[in-house]
């Protein structure tokens, strides 16, 4: 094997952790956010729905459309992160 030949394989090696390092970043970046923004969003519902019982239901209604929305930058971000380790 060659010196160029080993620093081929070594610069390989390099850009593989390179981009699991960015996955990893990435997705965790990415779902910290939403979480944050779920656990928000929950909270004030219920804040809500303490104060008038009576509009439980629209509040629910609206909390898990809020929910879907939020838990899908999550998947976003996750799909950024594969693109970036496998692309």
């Amino acid at each position: 094997m060659t010196e160029l030949e080993m620093a081929m394989q070594i610069a390989e090696v390099n850009a593989d952790s390179m981009k699991a390092i960015a996955m990893a970043i990435a997705a965790g970046i990415g779902v910290f956010g939403p979480g944050i923004g779920i656990g928000i969003l929950v909270s004030r519902a219920l804040e809500a729905i303490g104060r008038n019982p009576e509009a439980a239901g629209k509040v629910q209604a609206t909390m898990f459309i809020g929910i879907a929305f939020v838990e899908a930058l999550a998947i976003f971000a996750l799909v950024v992160a594969f693109v970036i380790k496998f692309a």
